[in-house]
């Protein structure tokens, strides 16, 4: 069987962060989290600004206004990311 990646969409049911990791709980019911050190934008945002994260289009990407950032949620789901995992200190 060959897996093809673009045959999926994940959709959330809800999104939060804590400690700098987004979380999405996905309709399945796993919950996946990310560091937001993954994206350009999230990675210099404030904690109270990570946390005004919403849902938008049924579920389908994450938004931040303050930011202007949206992530797909399939995307992250499937490791998508603007930059590498950090080194740890």
């Amino acid at each position: 069987m060959i897996f093809n990646p673009n045959e999926f969409e994940f959709v959330a049911t809800r999104v939060w962060v804590a400690n700098r990791i987004v979380f999405m709980e996905l309709t399945d019911g796993r919950q996946i989290g990310f560091p937001a050190a993954r994206f350009t934008r999230l990675s210099s945002a404030t904690d109270e600004q990570l946390a005004q994260v919403v849902l938008r289009l049924g579920g389908s990407a994450m938004r931040w206004d303050d930011l202007d950032e949206d992530i797909t949620v399939t995307g992250a789901a499937l490791g998508r990311f603007q930059a590498p995992l950090p080194l740890a200190a």
